[in-house]
């Protein structure tokens, strides 16, 4: 058993399609399916359900999967521990995000490229139940979403910030000028928030159910900058995480106003597969982040974007 083998087998599973991942690990499709055959030989298991098409994997190709990318998770790793050893880390650092975090994910990656030039990173979008099973699939190094909400598998979590909510809402609106607003008053107004599908919404549709209401929203959007567009034609409002202030700021004409503090906090934070050794890349990362002090860059963007009271 070769890790080339693993590798073709890790793109078919990525691509779902036998010329994509041919074409992705820069073979011919004859030659990756030469190769997989072979592997399917070399374990004495059929792994790939065969047609005109490809069919997905048998049981046990289900499970040749996982330890593929496992035993390439470990290939990765150990490349990066010689290169730190050789005096500089190298490799691909793969975050994923959930929307209402990747906001603030420059807090950690501007330093980190800046601590390690011969690295590079890539960040994706996605809602907190796609990081968890992409980390338990070796498909990411590290994730960015709820610690303390849905479960999680096993994994390693670092604390980043607790979460706070403020809401959106035109100048004109008669609860912009208030010290704070209630959950129950809030989901009178038209609403434009992000879908269920993503963690967030369903924390505030919690909370609104706690104040005995449910909020119908006129717009749902899966991504933060759509509800900004939105709310920035003065004709919506929406409740946002205070962490968006730190990419979109609040637009012309627009107020924030703190939310009552609701039953139970959430915090964002990163996770990472409980295995060891951890990925030199991941703990570069947490080495990051001991050092960035979010909470207090947050809190202070928050108290900045709120307009003063009794003043102008």
């Amino acid at each position: 058993m070769l890790l080339r083998q693993l590798e073709y087998l890790s793109a078919l599973a990525r691509e779902g399609h036998f010329a994509r991942a041919a074409a992705s690990c820069h073979v011919s499709q004859p030659a990756l399916s030469a190769a997989l055959r072979r592997l399917e030989s070399d374990l004495g298991v059929q792994i790939v359900r065969r047609g005109r098409r490809f069919g997905g994997f048998t049981p046990e190709g289900e499970r040749v999967v996982v330890w593929a990318h496992r035993m390439l998770a470990d290939r990765d790793a150990m490349r990066q521990d010689l290169d730190r050893m050789a005096g500089g880390l190298t490799g691909v650092l793969r975050i994923g995000a959930i929307p209402t975090a990747l906001t603030v994910a420059p807090l950690l990656t501007a330093p980190f490229c800046e601590r390690h030039p011969g690295t590079r990173v890539t960040l994706e979008s996605l809602s907190s139940r796609a990081i968890v099973s992409r980390l338990a699939e070796f498909d990411l190094d590290v994730g960015m979403t709820y610690i303390d909400g849905e479960p999680l598998g096993d994994v390693r979590t670092v604390p980043l910030y607790p979460e706070r909510y403020l809401l959106l809402t035109p100048a004109g609106s008669p609860l912009a000028d208030r010290e704070s607003v209630g959950w129950a008053e809030v989901a009178g107004e038209p609403l434009c928030l992000l879908p269920p599908v993503m963690q967030n919404r369903r924390i505030l549709d919690r909370n609104f159910a706690q104040a005995g209401v449910t909020a119908v929203p006129r717009i749902e959007a899966d991504a933060v900058s759509v509800l900004y567009g939105h709310v920035a034609t003065h004709r919506w409002s929406t409740v946002i995480a205070h962490a968006w202030l730190h990419m979109f700021g609040v637009p012309d004409g627009m107020r924030v106003v703190p939310m009552e503090p609701p039953a139970r906090s959430h915090r964002i934070g990163l996770v990472l597969p409980d295995r060891d050794p951890v990925s030199m890349l991941a703990r570069a990362l947490l080495d990051v982040a001991v050092d960035v002090d979010m909470p207090g860059v947050l809190d202070a963007l928050r108290r900045r974007h709120l307009r003063p009271r009794g003043g102008g």
